[in-house]
């Protein structure tokens, strides 16, 4: 794929138990499945397993590339939950998913015990929004599974980091925490080339460094590694369109067009039949010669 003017796209390869993820040659989407009652958008709308194995389905037949669960809300002002009620909620869902699915699911966790439990259960995946913060462990099971690892930019946690964030120089600071945690995952044995980052778009950010980020995205080629994004429905847009949660679909479809032409790999959303052909509309402009492919 030739690189778009904003941000160049660079090819990586992912290993999962499932074959390999090429990355780069398309913008990849990565379905939500909060399986929670108080997540920011849909908290309760898939607490039973049935539910949530259904809408994961209907995401995977719509397009979705990476169907992400999670058991624990990360919104702003959540409390955290214990381990044992995390994996009461999640591992029948990922063990009904990976039955039917070739796609690979991950897991939304910061817990080490959750993630190898997850994996266990046939998750191929973690996604951690703490960056390695909250449990020292996790790049350990990440290397033990030589499982792929979404590292994340978080300040703060989901409980205070909307209590007056601030920075001087938002890209500055993102990208040094990111390649700390990247060395970090590194000295735990987590190979390099199983490492994506996430600039953490709504945690710890204002609405201006939100936009900056969204903005300046191709400076986090700097890490040389997969760039993932999520912006789906988040107070941001919100703030900026005068919506409810419910009334920013057309405002995160122009968040996810921004961030495929400026060069995430992956895009991390709630409705992704709307993201599907956003996305793939997106990589036809970038790379016309091979829209047919």
């Amino acid at each position: 794929m030739n690189p778009s003017r904003n941000g160049a796209r660079k090819a990586f390869v992912l290993r999962c138990r499932s074959g390999d993820i090429p990355m780069g040659e398309r913008t990849l989407l990565m379905g939500v499945l909060n399986v929670t009652p108080d997540s920011f958008s849909d908290g309760g709308l898939f607490r039973e397993p049935d539910y949530a194995i259904e809408h994961g389905l209907r995401m995977a037949e719509e397009g979705a590339d990476i169907i992400d669960v999670g058991g624990e809300s990360s919104r702003p002002g959540s409390d955290a939950v214990s381990t044992d009620e995390e994996l009461k909620r999640i591992i029948p869902v990922i063990e009904g998913l990976t039955s039917q699915l070739m796609i690979p699911i991950s897991v939304d966790t910061y817990k080490s015990q959750v993630a190898e439990r997850a994996i266990e259960a046939g998750a191929q995946m973690i996604n951690d929004i703490s960056g390695l913060r909250f449990d020292p462990q996790m790049p350990h099971v990440a290397a033990r599974y030589d499982t792929p690892l979404i590292i994340m930019h978080i300040k703060g946690t989901p409980k205070t980091m909307q209590q007056a964030p601030s920075y001087e120089d938002v890209m500055g600071e993102i990208i040094t925490c990111l390649r700390e945690r990247i060395e970090m995952a590194e000295q735990a044995g987590v190979d390099p080339h199983q490492v994506i980052v996430d600039p953490g778009i709504g945690f710890g950010k204002r609405v201006e460094d939100n936009l900056m980020i969204l903005n300046r995205l191709g400076e986090l080629n700097v890490l040389k590694r997969p760039l993932l994004l999520g912006t789906s429905r988040k107070s941001f847009i919100g703030a900026i369109l005068g919506k409810e949660v419910g009334e920013r679909g057309v405002g995160t479809l122009a968040t996810v067009a921004v961030s495929a032409l400026k060069g995430a790999h992956v895009v991390r959303v709630h409705d992704v039949a709307q993201a599907r052909q956003t996305v793939d509309m997106v990589d036809a402009i970038i790379s016309p010669e091979g829209w047919r492919q």
